[in-house]
Formats: C-alpha cells, sequence, structure tokens
C-alpha cells in the first residue's frame, strides 16, 4: 500500500492511497473465508460451501463491494497512521480506482486537530489569594463556632437576617391552597434564601402574626404563590467567646489556644485552595493565549459530551434534563447556549494544553500511562490487566494517553509560571507548594466542617431542588 497526504484549508488533509492487486488478493481471500462460513446454501454446512459456488451465486460485483466495504477502512487506518495526523472526524471518502477490479485508489479528506500557538507562554503570572488568615476571618471561624451553642430567644421586634421564624406555609394557585404543598411549624433562618426567590425580602421586618405573600413560578404543577404566616421570631443568643466557653466547647483550655487552632487551620486550608486556585488561573492564563477560532467538531463533540454526563448524574437522581429545566425555570436554549460555551473554552485549554506539551516535549512513557491505568482500576475496583485490554480495544488508551500528557503538561506550566500576591510582589513558591500531611488534611477538614466552613455554601442546585420536589 502506498499513501500521500496534502494539507488543505481549514483544518482537513487529503489522503491519497493505492493498493495494488496483489495485496488487495490477501483481502480477498479473507473476504471469501469470511463469506463462507455466512452466507448459508442448502446441502453445505457453515464454512463449507465451495468458493467457486459462493463467486457463481453472489457474482463478482457483489463480492468485491463487499472486499472494499471490510477492507477500506483498515487501509485509511494505516494511511493515517503513515501521515501521523490527528483526525476528529469520520472521513469523507472518493474511490478513485479499482471499484470493480484491479488495483484500489481511493481519496480520503479528514479533518484534524488543529495546532495553535501559545506564544509567551514562558512569561506568565498568576496572581494567588494571600495565605495568612486575616483576624475577621478567624474571628468568623469563632462566631460560626459560638452559632453552634447559640439559645434562641423570642423577640418582639420585627425580624432580620440570622432570626429564626416559624412559620405556617401554604401554596396557592389561582386563589385556592393547592394540596401537599402546606407545611406548619416551619422554621426557617432569615437571609439564608432557603424557600423561594424574595423570601427574604419579605420577611425582614415582619413580626409573628404578620402574613406574606410570595410569586412562586416554579411551584410544583405550574407557577403559584407561598403565603406565609410568621409565627414566632427567635433570635440567636450566642455565648461569650472565653476561657470557660472554649473549653466547654473545644479540646483546647484557654480561647488563645482555640484561637492559634482554628487560624492554623485556616491557613491550611487556604493553601489548599491556593494550590487549586494556582492550576485553574496558570491554565487560564495559558488559554488565553489562543486566539485561533475553535473548530465546530470539537466543541460540538465536547459539548455533547457534556450533556451526556449532566444527564446521566441528573439519572442518579432519578431526573431527567427536562424535569432539571423545569426545576431550574431555564429555557432550553439557554442550557443549549451554555453547554457550548463551555465547550468552547475546554476545547480551547486542551489545544492549549496539547501545545505545551509539544512545546516542551513531554511525553507520557508506557510507564506513566502503566500508573494511569492502575490508578483508574483501582478507584473502580477493577483489573488493571483487563482495563488495559478493554481501553486498547475500544481506542479508549489513546485518549487516556493525551489526558495523562496534558496533566504533565498542567504540572510544569505551574511549576513554571511567575506568582505574585494581589498587590503584586512575588511569592514564595515553596511555601504555596508545601504539602499538607494526610493528618493535617483531615483536621482541616473535619474543623471546617465543625465551624460551618470557611467559603460560603453554594446555593442549592437546580438539581437539588428537583430532585426534593419529585421525592
Amino acid at each position: 500500500m502506498r499513501s500521500t497526504s496534502e494539507a488543505l484549508e481549514g483544518n482537513r488533509v487529503k489522503l491519497t492511497v493505492e493498493v495494488d492487486e496483489e495485496e488487495l488478493r490477501g483481502a480477498v481471500d479473507e473476504t471469501m473465508r469470511r463469506l463462507q462460513k455466512e452466507v448459508a446454501v442448502p446441502g453445505f454446512r457453515p464454512g463449507k460451501v465451495p468458493r467457486r459456488l459462493l463467486e457463481v451465486r453472489l457474482g463478482a460485483q457483489a463480492i468485491r463491494a463487499e472486499v472494499i466495504r471490510h477492507a477500506l477502512p483498515d487501509y485509511y487506518a494505516q494511511a493515517v497512521e503513515e501521515a501521523d495526523i490527528d483526525t476528529i472526524a469520520a472521513p469523507e471518502i472518493d474511490i478513485t480506482s479499482g471499484e470493480d477490479a484491479g488495483a484500489l485508489a481511493f481519496d480520503a479528506v479528514v479533518e484534524i486537530r488543529p495546532k495553535v500557538s501559545v506564544a509567551g507562554y514562558e512569561g506568565l503570572v498568576v496572581t494567588i489569594p494571600p495565605l495568612e488568615p486575616t483576624e475577621l476571618e478567624i474571628a468568623a471561624r469563632i462566631d460560626r463556632l459560638r452559632e453552634q451553642f447559640a439559645e434562641l430567644s423570642e423577640v418582639e421586634r420585627p425580624a432580620r437576617d440570622g432570626d429564626l421564624v416559624t412559620v405556617d406555609v401554604q401554596g396557592v394557585r389561582d386563589g385556592v391552597v393547592a394540596d401537599g404543598l402546606s407545611a406548619d411549624d416551619f422554621v426557617y433562618e432569615v437571609g439564608t434564601g432557603g424557600i423561594a426567590d424574595g423570601a427574604d425580602d419579605e420577611l425582614r421586618g415582619k413580626k409573628a402574626g404578620d402574613i406574606v405573600e410570595i410569586d412562586a413560578p416554579q411551584l410544583q404543577g405550574g407557577a403559584g404563590k407561598l403565603r406565609l404566616l410568621v409565627k414566632q421570631v427567635r433570635e440567636k443568643v450566642l455565648p461569650e467567646a472565653n476561657d470557660e466557653w472554649a473549653s466547654d466547647a473545644s479540646e483546647f483550655d484557654t480561647l488563645e489556644e482555640l484561637r492559634n487552632h482554628l487560624a492554623d487551620n485556616l491557613t491550611s486550608l487556604k493553601k489548599l485552595e491556593a494550590r487549586l486556585i494556582l492550576r485553574e488561573r496558570a491554565v487560564d492564563a495559558l488559554t488565553e493565549l489562543v486566539a485561533d477560532e475553535m473548530p465546530a467538531t470539537l466543541v460540538a463533540a465536547e459539548a455533547e459530551r457534556a450533556r451526556e454526563a449532566l444527564a446521566h448524574r441528573l439519572a442518579e437522581r432519578s431526573l431527567t434534563i427536562d424535569q432539571y429545566l423545569e426545576a431550574s425555570g431555564q429555557d432550553p436554549n439557554e442550557l443549549d447556549a451554555e453547554l457550548e460555551r463551555q465547550a468552547v473554552s475546554q476545547v480551547r485549554s486542551d489545544l492549549a494544553l496539547r501545545a505545551l506539551a509539544d512545546a516542551e516535549e513531554i511525553v507520557v512513557d508506557d510507564q506513566d500511562l502503566a500508573a494511569q491505568i492502575e490508578g483508574l482500576a483501582s478507584q473502580t475496583n477493577q483489573n488493571a490487566r483487563s482495563l488495559a485490554t478493554r481501553l486498547a480495544r475500544t481506542g479508549g488508551l489513546e485518549q487516556l494517553r493525551s489526558d495523562v500528557r496534558n496533566e504533565k503538561a498542567v504540572a510544569w506550566l505551574v511549576n513554571s509560571v511567575d506568582i505574585v500576591d494581589e498587590q503584586g510582589a512575588p511569592m514564595d513558591r515553596t511555601l504555596l507548594l508545601e504539602a499538607v500531611g494526610s493528618e493535617e488534611e483531615h483536621a482541616v477538614s473535619a474543623d471546617a466542617e465543625m465551624t460551618g466552613g470557611d467559603v460560603e455554601a453554594a446555593d442549592e442546585s437546580a438539581a437539588d431542588s428537583a430532585a426534593g420536589e419529585e421525592g
């Protein structure tokens, strides 16, 4: 087989392939052996049909078409390997000769993964937040812990953020109370955004006995209103932060010891967060160097992959995408646009990392690949050898190799960018990348849980809301 390649516009390559008659005979013989087993002929057992009888029965033209149908993909794959191109779409194949007899020749035009420019990657600068906690952050941690020991005291004043209000809730549609949408003595903390949009604004300033109505366009079963009867307002009375309280609330004897412990854990947590931020911002900075238009083929494939991943996550909650859209109030076109936006960003980052790996001659050897397969097998309770075999059979091995190469490119990038603080002053990389031991990491996680976390919790997702409604 002989093949040549020619670059075309639009990230496309034209492969011209020629297969002489002698080489094609092997494909003819293989096809005939297969047909002898597959084609049923009265009076003959499978695999025992004489070749000449089969040729007469099927006809030379049909057999030739079957030979080409089965052999051509292998010839194309061989040509792709010889040209060393990275295809991203199915080829457009045109048989130029040999369709009926003689040597076979065909052209294959295929779109390939583009190579982008990341010129200037050597001088990237990444800004990260401070690693030391402020006095306000430490005080907030202490206050969160105090809240766990707070007492509730009923008040006559109007409700404000942080108060707990006891309300009777009724879902109303067309002036009629809707079945299954009522709750008595529901306790809610004002300011947490946990009932419906606008609920906090309506509850602030209300006293026991007041009634408020809130528009609820996403009410289960259709748009309506929520009617809330305020029955009680209670405020949190926090204990005084002193040594006695610290001793009761923790393993420490004094408030100062507790404060130092919280400050140390917060510092460790900030380092962990800063490492994640460094990685994200370094990749973002590299990606911003790419000015090329992203190939529609790659964007569409990535958007579809993201949609399938979303559908899978929702299915785990017994939900469909349609139910998710209804619960979130999102238009299907908005979801498609968001998935496409994310896909463009993902494709751009992938191409940027590939370009960096090429520039720095980053390679993935068999040992790297074996280690990754071992890790994946361990995570999914599979046999590593079986997993490797399955990946090789389904074409996933090369994708895995590409993913590992990109990860190595990210590691190179993180260790190479200049790091500065929010004032632009250089930061000590060794301090930032200092490993956090498992014991310390566990202590940080436990302390974060005890004090309510260091980062404000995100709002409940629309999927969770939908799951709650379906339940």
